[in-house]
This record gives C-alpha cells, structure tokens and sequence, in this order.
C-alpha cells in the first residue's frame, strides 16, 4: 500500500494548515494589503520579494500585493486613498506631500544613507565637496536643489560649479561633456562598471547631506486603525531584508526570475544589491534592527529638507511600528 506525504505547501494551497496536534485547520484568513514601491521592480525591493516568496506575510494573516512604482506611478496618492497601507519614498517627497495636507508619518527607514553620489572618471575624480568649484555637473535639472543643499552645507559657492542639464545616462560623463553626474550610488556607476569603466563616487551622505531615503511611510489613521496590519507588513519587511543581506546574489536572482519582463540583466542586479548593502545596513541597524533610526539622524534630516525648502519636525518620524516588531 503506498503512502501519501502532504507537504505543507500542498496544504497551503487547499486552505488547510496542520496544527500542533495534527489536526487540520482552516487556513489563517488573509487581509489584502498595498505596499506601494517607489520605483519600478528591480533588486532595490528585493527584501519584499524574499518576504512575499517565503510566506512570510501569508503566515501572519496579510496577502500582500506588491505595486509597482515608475516615472507615471507616484507613490502618495494611492497611501492616501487607501489603495496602499504604506508607501516607500525619500524623506523629501514625504515632507512635501505633509506640506500640502497629507496626513502621514515615517514608519521605518530602510536606507541609512542617502543614496545620491557624484560620479566622476578615474583620471579627474570628485572625492570631496572641495573638489566641485570649477566643474561641470550633469544632473537632471529638478535635483538642482540636492546639489545647492550640498554646496550650502560645505561652504562651497553654487555658482562656482556649473550645471548641466542631462538624461540620467553616463554617456555625457565618458564622453567629457560633464566632469561629474549626480545620480544614486546603486544605478549609473553600477552601469559604467558593467561596461569596464571604474567610477569615483563621492557619496553625499559622508559630505552633510542628510535625507531618509526608502522610507516607509503610513497615515495617521492607519497608525490609529491598522496597527496590527502595519506591525506585520513591516515585520515580513526586516525579516526579508535580513535575508537579503545574507545571500545578496540569492536575492538578485529571485528579483530576475519573479519579473522575467522587466528587462532586468543578472551582472547588474548582483552588483547593485551588493552595492546596496552598506547604504541599508550600519552599526545602528545591527543593534537596534532594520529600519532604525537615532535622533540625531532626524535633526540631520530636518536640517538638510529646511535647505531644500522642506520645513519639518521631528513628529514625522513615528518609531512605535518598529518598536512593536521588534518586541515580537
């Protein structure tokens, strides 16, 4: 007589779990949840992904959907409506939708350091602020303000560096055109690396230039209402990021093979999830969790958004999500 194993995953998928005795149980009833990305599938969520692929989420009672965000996508609105119970997005976008009535509040932090870098070549590398009088800097136009704030907080004069107005490609930094490229540490350099062109990054974060980046951020009625809903979407959050940090290739992999029409290429997914790493994780996140942050870390951040024309207080930033995952 031949025997029949019922895996766990067979069960799952009958609405059935096993209970401590053995027993067959209705499965956990699931609540539809939004976490709206700030930008279109791609390694940058592979803790999400690692989340949703474990079940993680389904364990604690959420079915997930991950929104793709994009240049025609943007993430406030659909928190606002409700669509999204959360929304990842820099602090400055969050400061600027607070500044026109949006009632949210930051709930986690997933990178400690701003991800925006000046990109230059080999043979005429940008290392410091000091370097930047006399330079041509491509950028699109809108980051200006990124490039003053940092200007403001070094001493520099803006008007002793020249911008230029760019596509967000390397071309013009290979081609001469520009001496430098604002962009994230995790895109343009990644590229030209690909291609066997080492980049120089000055990381702005290491020169003053303090603002969250992937950020979550909730409402305020969600933080009232949907406590347990939040408590277990970001609880699945750190444990995929955690495992995120300890298989990084593993994680580009899984990000290749869930979106096979995203024109995603294996090299660059690697390489950007390991150039992920240090901007996600720090002494801070390896004592208190992922998503952390300190006081001192909001104080930097309302100085710099008050350079960008963000006014803001420290009521913005709600730890009490995170302090409740964290005494599961």
């Amino acid at each position: 007589m031949s025997s029949i194993a019922f895996s766990r995953r067979t069960l799952l998928g009958a609405g059935l779990v096993l209970g401590a005795s053995g027993l067959v149980r209705p499965a956990r009833a699931q609540t539809p949840v939004g976490l709206q990305l700030s930008w279109l599938h791609s390694v940058q969520f592979a803790g999400s992904y690692i989340a949703q692929q474990n079940g993680w989420w389904s364990d604690a009672g959420l079915q997930v959907q991950l929104m793709q965000g994009g240049p025609n996508a943007p993430v406030e609105p659909p928190v606002v409506a409700g669509t999204a119970l959360v929304g990842i997005s820099a602090a400055d976008y969050a400061a600027a939708a607070v500044a026109q009535g949006a009632p949210f509040r930051i709930i986690g932090v997933a990178m400690q350091k701003n991800p925006f870098v000046i990109a230059s070549l080999a043979d005429k590398p940008i290392r410091a602020p000091a370097d930047l009088p006399g330079k041509r800097i491509g950028m699109a136009v809108a980051n200006t303000p990124v490039l003053q704030a940092l200007c403001a907080l070094n001493g520099i004069d803006p008007a002793s560096v020249q911008i230029v107005p760019t596509q967000y490609s390397a071309q013009p930094l290979i081609a001469g055109e520009v001496d430098g490229l604002l962009c994230w540490e995790t895109d343009l350099p990644v590229a030209m690396a690909i291609h066997g062109i080492k980049a120089q990054t000055m990381l702005l974060a290491d020169h003053g230039y303090a603002v969250h980046s992937q950020t979550y951020f909730a409402t305020e009625d969600s933080l009232a209402n949907r406590r347990a809903d939040l408590v277990a979407l970001m609880a699945g959050e750190l444990r995929g990021w955690d495992a995120y940090r300890k298989d990084t290739r593993a994680a580009a992999e899984l990000t290749v093979r869930m979106f096979p029409d995203a024109g995603l290429d294996l090299p660059t997914q690697i390489m950007q999830a390991e150039r992920q790493v240090p901007l996600m994780f720090s002494e801070l996140t390896d004592a208190k969790g992922f998503g952390w942050w300190a006081e001192d870390t909001v104080q930097a951040n309302i100085r710099t958004l008050a350079l960008l024309g963000r006014k803001v207080g420290p009521e913005l930033w709600d730890r009490s999500i995170l302090e409740d995952v964290h005494a599961l």
